[in-house]
C-alpha cells in the first residue's frame, strides 16, 4: 500500500471525527500510542517481546501520525518525498 492510499483510508474512516476534536487532542491520543510503542520496545530490549503487540504498537503509532497529517491538511506522500527524496535527501547524519 502507497503511504497516499493510507493515508486516503484514515481519512475516510475517521476524518469527520478527527477533524471535531482537532490536532491538539489528537496529538495526545498520538503521544499515548508512542508511549505504548515504547512500553512494547522496552520488552523486546529486555529479551521478552510480544511480536504481535509490538507490530500493533507501530501500526497504530502510524495511523495516528498519518491522522494528525489530516488533520493539519499535510500530504505525507509529499512531505516525504520533499524532505527524503527530491535534490538527494537530507545531508548529514541522523
Amino acid at each position: 500500500m502507497a503511504i497516499r492510499d493510507f493515508q486516503r483510508l484514515i481519512h475516510d474512516r475517521y476524518y469527520a471525527t478527527d477533524s471535531a476534536r482537532g490536532a491538539p487532542a489528537t496529538f495526545l491520543w498520538f503521544s499515548e500510542e508512542v508511549g505504548e510503542l515504547a512500553h512494547a520496545l522496552g520488552k523486546l530490549h529486555r529479551g521478552t517481546p510480544d511480536r504481535a503487540n509490538l507490530e500493533e504498537e507501530f501500526a497504530d503509532v502510524l495511523a495516528w501520525l498519518t491522522t494528525l497529517a489530516n488533520v493539519a491538511g499535510v500530504d505525507l506522500e509529499r512531505a516525504i518525498h520533499a524532505k527524503y527524496l527530491a535534490d538527494g535527501g537530507p545531508k548529514g547524519t541522523k
